[in-house]
């Protein structure tokens, strides 16, 4: 007998009327999300936020001003209109309030060092994101046999520009660490790997009973300085050269290790929780945070992203759950480890010596 589409369905047991009809929308989407991705990085390369930030503009005067063709004006300006990232009333456009607020260059709250970064060197990168899942190595200056850290270290212009970038990732969990954790129980704290230093001076700003500082290669002390001294915080907060490899941590009541831990293999990992662990007063505390991955793996997108982003990057590094991060604290010697949600993707685990 000749199948009909009634007796198909009854056969298949499917019943047409409750199954939604699938689009493929959400993956044209996702697929070709690099637009407008690359449309807020250029925006921030070119600074539109910023002259925003001192006052509406017509097109004609922030073309002007930030350097467009008159060819792409128009569209670009009305693209970042579309994406939620300006308003427009009439022919004048101006800045929308998380826009002003976090992309102006001239606020202590621009996070648009991680984006700045994101353009110059991670957006060209991630282009070889195929090669690196087949080979599993980095696809920078490694790749060239170069050193990531040598190349941006060794030019002031690179080296202040990622040292900006580590500001903006972890600005929004350095503000809740200091909310978050008791740090009314402690004196003192450090911060391992502290880079420009948003995380003492979000911590000092809060809790002004508390001195501490940032230990970092010496290159980076000059930054770290400014950084601190612009927020007038710097008779409380110092920065102590070193190499986090090959010297012991500064001891203070609290260590704190933020981005830090996933940029190293396993191995690598552990060396620095140990040394961590030494540098600690009893009772002492360690607080580890990064973009987490969940222990199911399967909800933190950012988490797992960055992880990918440290097969590029790195030799070794790799982000790793919750659970994971308990186990190699454990083992090291830390009690009472604890994980705690922070701000966006980032949580913290909290070890006690």
């Amino acid at each position: 007998m000749e199948s009909t589409p009634s007796t198909v369905q009854q056969e298949s047991g499917a019943d047409s009327t409750h199954q939604p009809e699938l689009s493929p929308d959400r993956l044209l989407q996702l697929g070709m999300g690099f637009w407008a991705s690359k449309a807020l990085l250029s925006a921030v390369e070119l600074r539109v936020f910023t002259r925003l930030a001192t006052g509406p503009h017509d097109a004609a005067e922030l073309a002007d001003a930030v350097g467009l063709h008159p060819r792409s004006a128009l569209d670009f300006l009305d693209t970042l209109v579309a994406l939620n990232l300006l308003e427009r009333e009439g022919g004048t456009y101006r800045n929308t309030p998380d826009a002003n607020l976090f992309l102006d260059t001239a606020k202590p709250s621009y996070v648009g060092g991680l984006l700045e970064m994101a353009n110059a060197r991670l957006y060209p990168f991630w282009g070889s994101l195929t090669e690196a899942l087949r080979t599993g190595q980095p696809q920078n200056e490694a790749k060239e046999g170069g050193n990531p850290f040598d190349a941006m270290y060794s030019d002031e212009h690179k080296l202040r520009g990622f040292l900006r970038a580590m500001s903006g990732v972890s600005l929004g969990a350095a503000r809740a660490i200091a909310q978050q954790f008791p740090w009314q129980n402690y004196r003192t704290f450090m911060d391992i790997g502290a880079a420009q230093g948003a995380l003492p001076v979000q911590v000092a700003l809060a809790h002004p009973h508390l001195r501490g500082g940032g230990f970092d290669l010496p290159v980076v002390g000059p930054v770290f300085e400014e950084y601190v001294a612009s927020h007038g915080l710097q008779e409380r907060l110092h920065f102590y050269p070193g190499d986090f490899f090959k010297e012991a941590c500064p001891t203070a009541d609290v260590l704190v290790m933020g981005h830090i831990l996933h940029d190293w293999d396993l191995g690598q990992k552990l060396e620095l929780l140990k040394k961590c662990y030494a540098a600690l007063p009893p009772g002492g505390c360690l607080i580890v945070y990064d973009a987490v991955i969940d222990d199911e793996r399967r909800r933190n997108a950012f988490g797992l992203l960055m992880s990918l982003n440290m097969l590029i990057e790195t030799p070794g590094g790799f982000d790793y759950t919750g659970a994971q991060c308990r186990e190699w604290m454990q083992e090291v010697g830390f009690t009472q480890v604890r994980v705690e949600p922070l701000t966006g993707a980032d949580s913290m685990v909290i070890g006690i010596r």
